[in-house]
């Protein structure tokens, strides 16, 4: 059972009839937004260190590496917060963390985009044992990618080489934003698609089978939440945010 009556109205209508963009018609920007607001000196701190790097990847890898040290992981449920508002708290979500690196990329002219996609609730019943009825049936996650070398590049797979070892069960201290730096993160399938097929290699993680629904590809985050709203209602975002936005997820009650 999960909980329908925490989500957007308007935003679970929307999705059920919008048309879906082709990747092809999404070029992406690197203008800043309300959200990737990279003129702001602390993003601007980190293009700074990073901007040197040998490629573009090499870049947005420096990046990651800068956002999950400085960055504490929460379970923040405002996806529509400024970067550099994430920056100064010091800590932010798996969405808000992943905003952070957009909001780089785009300082140093990497063109960015996001694909959205509904994820099913279930997807994230093991960080919420004891809260399942509240788990949103259907979770909104703008998915980043980087224009890199001619090529749309999504953030699942900006490393390489991921080390064997244990498989993502989206549980414990590590988000799927810490995850992209030891495996790939694939929402596309394959030929394990449909199995458990991020188990025991600790290599590429096919998480297909908790895509509820692909809603195509926006210019920038922004307008992915404009036009399907967040996960949660602002109600629910209002009560919930002061307690789970300090919750790190390697703990088992709030911080």
């Amino acid at each position: 059972m999960t909980s329908r009556l925490l989500m957007e109205y308007g935003a679970r209508n929307k999705r059920a009839g919008a048309p879906v963009r082709g990747a092809d018609d999404v070029r992406g920007s690197t203008r800043a937004t309300p959200v990737l607001d990279h003129d702001d000196p602390l993003v601007r701190a980190i293009a700074g260190r990073v901007v040197s790097e040998a490629t573009p990847r090499e870049a947005l890898r420096a990046a990651h590496r800068i956002i999950a040290r400085n960055v504490r992981p929460v379970y923040s449920v405002e996806d529509r917060r400024r970067v550099s508002r994430t920056l100064r708290l010091g800590r932010g979500s798996c969405s808000q963390r992943m905003a952070a690196l957009e909001a780089v990329a785009r300082a140093v002219r990497v063109r960015t985009r996001v694909r959205g996609l509904l994820v099913d609730g279930a997807f994230w019943y093991p960080r919420f044992p004891r809260l399942k009825p509240f788990v949103p049936a259907q979770v909104l996650l703008a998915w980043p990618e980087f224009r890199v070398d001619g090529a749309w590049l999504p953030i699942g797979r900006l490393f390489t080489g991921p080390a064997a070892g244990r498989h993502y069960a989206n549980d414990g201290g590590e988000t799927l934003f810490d995850a992209v730096a030891r495996t790939g993160i694939d929402w596309d399938g394959g030929p394990r698609a449909g199995a458990n097929a991020c188990a025991g290699d600790g290599g590429s993680c096919d998480l297909s089978a908790q895509v509820v629904a692909d809603l195509g590809h926006f210019d920038d985050r922004d307008t992915l939440f404009d036009r399907h709203g967040q996960t949660l209602c602002r109600t629910a975002r209002t009560l919930t945010e002061p307690v789970l936005g300090r919750w790190t997820p390697s703990t088992r009650t709030p911080a």
